[in-house]
């Protein structure tokens, strides 16, 4: 496995990053053709003060026992902690896992995913650096990061492969990504392909409104910004969103977003008959 695991480092050292994820599956339902995508420079490399750790399952039982709990995706491809950068110190920590997608058909979109989480984990790592430089420069403080990664939804057609980030200093707050991906046609499912156009924004806005006002009805602990001056108003066109092992559509807003800190990350399940005019298939919403 760590043969494996540094084949995958030069790997992705070597291969050039795709201008854009964006896979469309609108066409990909319609045409099942591949999508040709520009090409960027290759990455970087880490700089030299990152503390990386990349080990195999042979040098560590209790990461071979990880490992072996990864889920699978059918009976190929898998997702594992590839890299990890770490600082430990009396006023600084930072915790950042790296995940990586292996076994892929479609190697196009294997590499390009797994640049992204390098490259995104290496700039929120030199940015933790660059602040924890800041601090003692200025008479110290205390500052932290912590980034890992979850497994949302693992079927026989989405993987959906979600990667958060919290700031654990102070008023902390909490960042969600997600990527859903077409096992089947090995493709990354964006927001906006699912749609015929964009009215999907207003009919999933004014379906999260409902249930912010119904919620807030039921429950006068939660409180959400549906009204006044910071009142929420609409999703983004590529608002964050996954789809859950139920084929429904899930959108996420982060820690702030649309409610007080406490309401902490959230996320509301769209009923599918609310967008089903909408849909360009139900391929992958049920």
């Amino acid at each position: 496995m760590s043969e494996q695991l540094e084949q995958l480092k030069r790997k992705y050292k070597n291969t050039p990053i795709p201008d854009e994820l964006d896979f469309v599956v609108k066409k990909a339902l319609q045409q099942r053709k591949k999508r040709r995508v520009s090409m960027m420079k290759p990455l970087v490399g880490v700089g030299a003060a990152a503390v990386i750790l990349i080990a195999g399952i042979n040098a560590s039982p209790a990461l071979a026992n990880a490992l072996s709990e990864v889920p699978l995706v059918g009976s190929l491809v898998k997702v594992l902690t590839f890299t990890e950068f770490q600082v430990d110190e009396e006023t600084a920590k930072a915790d950042i896992k790296v995940p990586a997608v292996t076994n892929m058909e479609n190697k196009t979109l294997e590499a390009a995913l797994n640049n992204k989480y390098l490259e995104e984990s290496k700039k929120l790592y030199n940015d933790f650096t660059a602040e924890m430089e800041e601090l003692k420069n200025n008479g110290g403080g205390h500052v932290g990061v912590e980034s890992d990664y979850v497994i949302k939804t693992d079927n026989d057609q989405i993987l959906v492969v979600g990667r958060y980030v919290v700031n654990t200093v102070g008023s902390s707050s909490t960042i969600f990504s997600y990527d859903t991906v077409d096992k089947k046609n090995q493709l990354l499912i964006t927001l906006p392909s699912l749609f015929k156009d964009d009215s999907y924004i207003s009919l999933i806005t004014e379906n999260i409104k409902e249930q912010m006002r119904e919620q807030m009805k039921a429950d006068p602990e939660k409180v959400y910004w549906v009204e006044g001056p910071m009142s929420f108003e609409t999703i983004a066109k590529d608002q964050s969103f996954y789809i859950n092992d139920q084929g429904k559509l899930v959108i996420s807003f982060d820690k702030y977003e649309v409610a007080p800190g406490y309401m902490g990350v959230l996320e509301f399940v769209i009923p599918t008959d609310a967008i089903a005019d909408a849909l360009v298939s139900n391929e992958y919403i049920k």
